[in-house]
C-alpha cells in the first residue's frame, strides 16, 4: 500500500521518540539530533519491505537495516561531531570503529533492533489502517 508524507511523519516522530528511549535506557541520556536519525531510521527500514510484490525476508530487512542505519549514523556523526563539534557521540573507544562515528559492536545491534523496527513498522501500518477504515466507513 502507499503510504503518506503525513503517515511516514508521524512514524519518523514515533520511531526518533522510541529511539532516543531506547538510548536513555542504554546511555543514561539522548540528545535533540537522534529525534531526527531515529526517525529517518525508523521510516528507512519500514521502507524496505514496502515494494511491489512480496517483501523480502526479516533476516534481509535486518541486514539492509542495519547497513542503511550505519551508513546514516556515519554521516550524521561526520555533520555533529566532526563537523559541527557538538560530541553526540565517541565510539574511539569500541573495537573496530571509523573515525569514532561508527562501530562494528554497534552495526550488529542495529542488526537485531532492524528486524524488532520492521515488524514495529509494519504493525504500526496495520494499526493506522484499521483506525482510518474504521473513522472513515
Amino acid at each position: 500500500m502507499k503510504r503518506s508524507v503525513v503517515e511516514h511523519a508521524v512514524f519518523g516522530v514515533l520511531g526518533g521518540l522510541v529511539y532516543m528511549g531506547i538510548e536513555v535506557l542504554w546511555r543514561g541520556r539522548s540528545h535533540p539530533t537522534m529525534l531526527l536519525l531515529g526517525g529517518v531510521c525508523f521510516v528507512v527500514i519500514g521502507r524496505l519491505n514496502e515494494r511491489q510484490g512480496c517483501a523480502p525476508p526479516l533476516w534481509a530487512q535486518a541486514a539492509a537495516g542495519a547497513a542503511a542505519v550505519t551508513l546514516l549514523e556515519l554521516a550524521t556523526g561526520l555533520i555533529v561531531n566532526r563537523w559541527l563539534g557538538w560530541n553526540v557521540w565517541d565510539y574511539s573507544d569500541m573495537p573496530l570503529n571509523f573515525m569514532g562515528q561508527i562501530c562494528l559492536p554497534y552495526s550488529l545491534a542495529w542488526l537485531l533492533l532492524s528486524a524488532v523496527a520492521a515488524r514495529l513498522e509494519d504493525g504500526l501500518h496495520a494499526l493506522a489502517n484499521r483506525i482510518w477504515i474504521a473513522v472513515w466507513r
